[in-house]
């Protein structure tokens, strides 16, 4: 009996398996060096494994170029109760607010964050850091270099989103006439 030669994986099989093994998010830019592929083979295959993981207990996440392999936001109450893990507390309303905002409006200093809330958000801000909902993105050219502020992949994990896109739409209220 002859030995069947190998199957070679395909780009999907692969990139699974770098996303699987990584356990942390990786670029695109990563993957396409270490599996000798294009960002266009790269994204068609990404694309696959998404649609693949629809139906199954994981998601792809994306946050930008960087991509991870997390577990299915409606599996999210089984998995805290197998691990033992409790909630670590709620949000307050005002994070929840600031948390909003930068989601929507990313990248964005704390100056308009408070334009828009009206109020002062640095503690807010302070809070959300410590939780790794957010973080520093660099700093504006202007006077005083302010930080701006982005959402985190933690923040996608936290709130069940593959990516920004899966917002739900913003309305804004009309002005009464």
């Amino acid at each position: 009996m002859q030995d069947e030669p190998a199957l070679s994986p395909s780009p999907v099989q692969l990139i699974e398996s770098l996303l699987f093994v990584a356990g942390e998010p990786i670029s695109v830019g990563q993957m396409g060096r270490a599996l000798e592929l294009s960002a266009a083979e790269i994204g068609a295959a990404l694309a696959d494994l998404e649609a693949q993981c629809q139906q199954r207990g994981i998601r792809v996440q994306r946050h930008g170029d960087l991509v991870q392999l997390v577990s299915a936001p409606e599996s999210a109450r089984f998995i805290a109760r197998f691990l033992g893990v409790q909630a670590s507390g709620r949000l307050s309303a005002a994070a929840l607010e600031v948390l909003a905002i930068i989601a929507y409006r990313q990248p964005l200093t704390r100056a308009q964050i408070d334009s828009i809330r009206g109020v002062d958000s640095s503690g807010t801000l302070r809070a959300l850091l410590a939780r790794d909902l957010i973080s520093e993105a660099g700093r504006v050219e202007t006077a005083g270099r302010p930080i701006l502020y982005v959402t985190t992949p933690l923040f996608l994990q936290q709130f069940g989103l593959t990516s920004l896109a899966d917002l739900p739409p913003m309305e804004f209220a009309r002005p009464a006439s």
